[in-house]
C-alpha cells in the first residue's frame, strides 16, 4: 500500500496548489495594496515595507478603509449591488425552478435535448449574447417592433439603459447556473415518496410543497449561490444594458482602478466586498448542510 501514498498525495496537492496560486496569492496581493498609500508612480501605490538604515519599516495605511465610510458612493454601491443581486436571484429562481422540474420529469430522449438547450448559450461568447439583447431591447429593436406590429403598444417602450434591462440580461445569462444544479437535485427525487403522498390523500400541490420543495432545497441553495455571488460583482451587463443611474460595485471598482488610478482604495473596496459576500455564503452553506441532513 505504501507505493500508492505518493500518488494520493499528488492528487490532493494539485487542487491545493491551484487554490494557493490562483486564490491565496492574488488575495494577499490585493490585501497588501489595500493597506498602501496612493502615489503618482508605477506602480501607483507605496510599498508595504522599506529598508531604512538596515531596519525594516512598515507603512501600513488603514485610511483607505476609513475613506469608504466617509463617502456614501461606496455604501450606496454595495447596497445597490446586493439589491440587484437578490432580485435577480429571485427572478432566476422563479423562472428556473419550473424549467428544472420539467426537465427532471421529462422522458430520457427529450430530457437530453432540453438539457442541451439549457447549455447551448455557453457555446457562444458572453459579450455577443449581451450585445444581442441590445438589439432586442432598444427603442427600435426587435421587441418593440413585434409589440407595435401586434398592436399591444402604441409607442416604443423604453427598456434599454434601465434596471429592467439589467435584470433581463442577468436572468438570461445566469439562468443555466441555477437550472443545472437544481435539475441534478430534482432528478434524484424518489418518486415513491410522491406516490405514497397521493395514496394518503394529499393533492399534487400539497405534495409539492411538503415533499418536492423541501427535498429540493439543497439544489435551490446551490443554484442561488451560483447566481447571487457573481452578480454582486457584475460589471459587463450593467455597463452595456444599464443606465447612468445603475450603480454597482463592479463599475465603482473599474473607475477607481482605471480612471482614478487609486489602486489602494479600489483594493480596499474589493476586500470589503469579499467580506460582505462571505456572509451570505456562510448562511447559504449552513442552510444547505441542514437541508442535506433532512
Amino acid at each position: 500500500m505504501s507505493w500508492r501514498q505518493p500518488g494520493r498525495r499528488f492528487v490532493i496537492a494539485v487542487p491545493n496548489i491551484w487554490l494557493i496560486l490562483f486564490f491565496m496569492v492574488p488575495f494577499l496581493v490585493v490585501l497588501k495594496i489595500s493597506l498602501a498609500e496612493p502615489r503618482i508612480a508605477i506602480p501607483p501605490y507605496s510599498p508595504l515595507w522599506e529598508w531604512i538604515n538596515g531596519e525594516i519599516k512598515f507603512n501600513i495605511n488603514f485610511e483607505n478603509y476609513a475613506y469608504m465610510w466617509e463617502d456614501t458612493l461606496y455604501i450606496n454601491a454595495y447596497l445597490s449591488s446586493i439589491k440587484i443581486a437578490a432580485i435577480s436571484t429571485l427572478l432566476t429562481l422563479l423562472i428556473g425552478y419550473p424549467m428544472a422540474y420539467y426537465i427532471a420529469r421529462a422522458p430520457e430522449p427529450k430530457r437530453s435535448i432540453l438539457l442541451l438547450l439549457v447549455v447551448l448559450p455557453f457555446w457562444t461568447s458572453f459579450l455577443l449574447r449581451v450585445y444581442a439583447w441590445i438589439g432586442i431591447l432598444k427603442t427600435k429593436g426587435i421587441l418593440n417592433a413585434v409589440l407595435l406590429w401586434a398592436g399591444i403598444i402604441d409607442e416604443p417602450l423604453v427598456i434599454m439603459q434601465t434596471d429592467v434591462a439589467v435584470y433581463i440580461g442577468i436572468v438570461y445569462t445566469y439562468l443555466p447556473f441555477l437550472v443545472l444544479p437544481l435539475y441534478a437535485n430534482l432528478v434524484k427525487l424518489d418518486d415513491t415518496l410522491l406516490e405514497a403522498s397521493y395514496d394518503l390523500g394529499a393533492s399534487r400541490i400539497s405534495s409539492f410543497f411538503r415533499i418536492t420543495l423541501p427535498l429540493s432545497m439543497p439544489g435551490i441553495i446551490a443554484g442561488s449561490m451560483l447566481v447571487f455571488i457573481p452578480v454582486i460583482g457584475e460589471y459587463v451587463i450593467p455597463a452595456l444594458l444599464g443606465g447612468p443611474d445603475t450603480l454597482m460595485i463592479g463599475s465603482v471598482l473599474w473607475d477607481e482602478y482605471f480612471k482614478n488610478r487609486d489602486w489602494p482604495v479600489a483594493s480596499a473596496v474589493a476586500m470589503v466586498m469579499l467580506v460582505i459576500m462571505l456572509i451570505p455564503i456562510m448562511i447559504l452553506r449552513r442552510a444547505q448542510s441542514k437541508g442535506a441532513e433532512i
